[in-house]
């Protein structure tokens, strides 16, 4: 993200962290984190140092507590999607073999929604950073963007993506089920644009037909916006709301991030 978006709730009490939930995010070379009581935001904040995790001093006492439940968003380094029917524990170690699973990368599975399952690898540096909240409360982390997105009613025109720095997710649905989704790192808003009319192109989708709905790193009027709209003549924010949020959040920059809140949990292979 490109700002922090550090909020705390007055009604935040560190010592009812037992009845609260913390939400982490996996990036790279940072990490943003969000507790939550039911669905209320009470702390959040983004792009946080990703020592932070490891050796805690800002954070210590935040990331010490325990907490009614944790959800960790995991990156990947490359992923498969496997329909369920064809999914089990047994069979994830061939699955892997598709990825180049490399030394330092640590392979995770799980589903994804009700038809598919993920097989996604990671860097182990990123998993160790995160082992001590506990590896079984781990989840890919689209996952509750993906379900988000799922539980509105997606339209057949809708294409969704999700931006960061430097990387872009495409989500598309028909018929209310989920059709298309992957990830391409991007330079600039060309490349951006580049990748999103490859997506469209691939799903046969008429860029005068369709809408692009955008969250993640972005706002009205920017490059990688203003690119978009040169190609695609629809194109908004999306407005979406998983968690109560203060008047001041964009909703749209935070989504990714609360809608780890809907997930449960995955297992390592």
């Amino acid at each position: 993200m490109s700002d922090n978006n550090n909020y705390t709730d007055n009604s935040f009490n560190l010592y009812q962290a037992y009845s609260y939930t913390l939400l982490l995010q996996i990036e790279a070379t940072s990490f943003s984190y969000a507790i939550v009581n039911d669905t209320s935001l009470l702390v959040s904040a983004q792009n946080c140092d990703l020592h932070e995790l490891v050796q805690p001093k800002a954070l210590n006492d935040l990331l010490s507590a325990t907490y009614k439940k944790v959800i960790i968003g995991m990156p990947a380094t490359g992923l498969t999607l496997v329909p369920g029917s064809l999914f089990s524990e047994e069979k994830v170690s061939g699955f892997a073999r598709f990825l180049d699973v490399k030394d330092s990368e640590k392979v995770f599975a799980q589903t994804l929604d009700d038809v598919n399952a993920i097989i996604y690898k990671t860097d182990e540096r990123l998993v160790s950073s995160v082992e001590k909240f506990g590896l079984q409360n781990t989840v890919y982390t689209a996952k509750g963007w993906i379900k988000a997105i799922a539980k509105s009613s997606p339209p057949n025109n809708n294409l969704y993506l999700e931006v960061s720095k430097d990387k872009v997710q495409f989500l598309y649905f028909s018929l209310n089920a989920l059709r298309f989704y992957n990830t391409f790192e991007f330079k600039n808003e060309d490349e951006l644009a580049y990748f999103t009319s490859f997506v469209t192109d691939e799903l046969k989708l008429k860029p005068q037909f369709i809408t692009l709905v955008v969250s993640g790193d972005v706002a009205a009027g920017d490059k990688n916006l203003s690119r978009l709209a040169y190609f695609f003549p629809k194109v908004e924010l999306n407005g979406l709301k998983v968690l109560e949020l203060p008047g001041q959040m964009v909703s749209h920059k935070f989504l990714a991030l609360a809608a780890l809140s809907l997930c449960g949990s995955s297992e390592a292979a």
